[in-house]
């Protein structure tokens, strides 16, 4: 038995749908791919087709794309979180976002066609997953837009520290939309 895969499914559950039967969680587990990657490795690459949700098990992950030769970081995803391309996903077309691994990673692919071939449990999950995603991406855009560098630091502090203590400070300063200059003078106080 796979101890990690076990943990995995329930932080990941219990995240968005804990009250799912034991039944269920066994289901997942028994659907899941492991993979594992060193440090520095793209998971998915610009142009590819994305046919499965992951689970991050162990280490971290971000998802970039590239604007006007710089790239910018999209999400941050460690242990017991859902990374997807969502478009990619659920429109079966090559997505625009890298998923590069920043740490050696243990990962869960969850194929979305397995997915959608389960009872009401998993697909009520999956709903929740999705609702959580709208939601975190209409917080971000507002932060994006209503909030200072410092206000947004802040709050990637308070909502996510593994992210300020684990990935390297360019891409926190690309996930923050603002320069490497200005997350130093934001840490320093200066901002």
């Amino acid at each position: 038995m796979d101890t990690l895969l076990r943990e995995t499914v329930n932080t990941v559950v219990n995240s968005r749908f804990p009250e799912m039967s034991i039944e269920g969680r066994r289901q997942i587990e028994s659907i899941l791919i492991r993979e594992e990657y060193p440090k520095g490795v793209i998971a998915l690459n610009e142009g590819e087709v994305a046919h499965e949700l992951v689970f991050v098990g162990k280490g971290m992950l971000r998802q970039y794309y590239y604007k006007n030769g710089k790239d910018v970081t999209e999400h941050f995803s460690y242990e017991g979180c859902i990374l997807m391309c969502i478009e990619s996903l659920l429109k079966q077309v090559p997505t625009r976002l890298i998923i590069e691994t920043l740490e050696p990673a243990v990962i869960y692919l969850f194929p979305y066609d397995k997915m959608m071939q389960q009872n009401w449990e998993i697909n009520m999950f999956y709903r929740k997953i999705l609702e959580y995603s709208l939601i975190v991406s209409q917080t971000k855009a507002d932060s994006w837009r209503f909030e200072s560098a410092r206000e947004r630091y802040n709050l990637l502090l308070e909502t996510h520290p593994e992210i300020i203590k684990r990935a390297p400070l360019a891409h926190i300063a690309s996930y923050l939309l603002m320069t490497p200059e200005t997350l130093s003078r934001v840490r320093s106080g200066v901002l």
